[in-house]
Order: C-alpha cells, then structure tokens, then sequence
C-alpha cells in the first residue's frame, strides 16, 4: 500500500486496486492507531483514531480531495505535500 503522504506522524496510505477496496477511502496511521477514512468527506470509515489526528486526517482529505479520487479513479499513484 504506497504512502501518499505523512505529517504530524500520521502516515496516509492507499490501496491503489479499487476494485477489490470500496468505497474510496484511505488509510492513515498514527502510532499504534489505524482507520480508514471516506473520500467522500474525510469521515471515519473504520477503525479507531484520536480526535485530534482525526481532524487533522479530515483537512488532509477535503484540502486533497480531487487528487485522492483521482488517485482512486486511475490507480495511479502521487505523493501529496503534507498539511501545515
């Protein structure tokens, strides 16, 4: 699963074959915390997270949002600068 990005510790990840993965999310790593998180709207998908890094993870996906769908769409993958 390629890293898109880290910051803050957290590491954001994506499986890049969709079709065996939906609905379009991605994974983000923090510590010994995983989840997964919508696309659609940077929500918790599965998993646990804390609060704080939730909201951080929940930036990341709207302020890329584009960028991760297409990710999605193609398979095709892109590193993405970290939040600030």
């Amino acid at each position: 699963m390629p890293t898109i990005s880290t910051f803050y510790g957290i590491i954001i990840l994506m499986h890049l074959t969709r079709k065996e993965h939906c609905p379009p999310h991605i994974h983000a790593l923090y510590g010994e915390y995983e989840a997964t998180f919508y696309i659609e709207n940077g929500e918790i998908y599965q998993g646990d997270f804390p609060d704080k890094g939730s909201k951080l993870v929940k930036e990341f996906v709207l302020k890329y949002q584009k960028e991760l769908k297409e990710m999605w769409d193609t398979e095709i993958y892109k590193k993405l600068p970290p939040i600030q």
